[in-house]
């Protein structure tokens, strides 16, 4: 299964105990995935839809415990695409007190468009109601793969209340538009994992914080190679340019007219070419430091170029 899928079965599997908590996550539920019907005798149905059988039967549930009505769940298949099993719960009694209860419709009969306020006045009900906005309409992308947590809201108001809730919860969430709404989106790996600890899906946090884990010292070891990867093409080109000049002065003029220091450290690159210049320095007698060895080489090079420039003059001279 889905990071995602796992995640939703087990927000579904969160109870609060307070009623207003329940009430503002059925509400959510409702308000992402609720559809009104009205028969031919005027009979008002609410209907929620959803694919995920965890969620069907949370909402189930909560309609069972919260208002004690009666509800029929319907399974059918797509046959379209992914094959997926749909559940529509049909809750049936006094629908329109439930959706005045539940903040879906204001006195006078009027569908809201944004959040009823009195749902999310505490803490405790804005995390669940957050919770039921991610049961109905969340996604989370498996951490393997990046980090993004996402919401499809229908309205624009809608998704600015959500919008809102999370950030007085202290989350920074962008918003984009999409063809099927508005999506509310957290791409922080830690704002996610907060937002997942804050809607209750502690388990979910640890296996994100353990794909994260993995990711950074995956990404620290590479750091490591490629920096240790460069520095030994440094070294090794250095080397070679090194080597050429010392080649060049024992031919032009022969190593042992050179300078003692300089005749060391030369005699200490050909004899390990792979060596780096703290390396040598260690080799030499007495030892030198790096800057030391760095220095000698400096020397070697202005007498190679100062020989080839001699050579020129030579070669131009009639």
């Amino acid at each position: 299964m889905s990071f995602s899928l796992v995640t939703k079965g087990e927000l579904a599997r969160v109870v609060d105990p307070k009623r207003c908590c329940r009430l503002a996550e059925l509400a959510a539920l409702m308000k992402t995935n609720g559809v009104l019907k009205i028969s031919e005798n005027r009979r008002v149905t609410l209907k929620i839809v959803t694919e995920n059988a965890a969620v069907a039967r949370k909402i189930f549930l909560l309609g069972k415990d919260l208002f004690q009505v009666a509800a029929d769940v319907v399974t059918r298949r797509k046959v379209r695409l992914k094959k997926n099993n749909i559940y529509a719960i049909s809750i049936f009694g006094p629908t329109l007190d439930i959706l005045r209860e539940t903040g879906l419709l204001n006195q006078e009969g009027e569908l809201l468009a944004g959040i009823n306020k009195k749902l999310v006045r505490r803490d405790c009900c804005r995390r669940a109601y957050l919770r039921g906005t991610f049961l109905g309409s969340g996604s989370l992308t498996d951490p393997g793969n990046g980090y993004h947590l996402e919401m499809i809201l229908e309205t624009r108001q809608y998704a600015r209340d959500v919008s809102h809730l999370l950030k007085v919860m202290s989350f920074a969430p962008g918003l984009t538009v999409r063809k099927k709404g508005y999506a509310l989106y957290l791409k922080d790996a830690e704002q996610i994992a907060n937002c997942l600890s804050m809607m209750g899906a502690h388990t979910a946090v640890l296996n994100l914080e353990n794909v994260r884990i993995y990711k950074e010292m995956r990404n620290q070891v590479n750091r490591l190679v490629n920096c240790e990867t460069a520095n030994l093409g440094k070294i090794i080109n250095t080397s070679l340019e090194q080597q050429e000049t010392i080649h060049f002065l024992a031919s032009a003029l022969g190593l042992e007219k050179l300078p003692l220091p300089l005749k060391q450290v030369a005699q200490a690159r050909l004899a390990h070419p792979e060596a780096s210049l703290q390396e040598l320095g260690e080799m030499l007698e007495p030892k030198i430091s790096k800057s030391g060895v760095r220095h000698r080489f400096r020397r070697l090079a202005e007498m190679a170029q100062d020989c080839r420039a001699n050579q020129r003059k030579r070669m131009e001279s009639p």
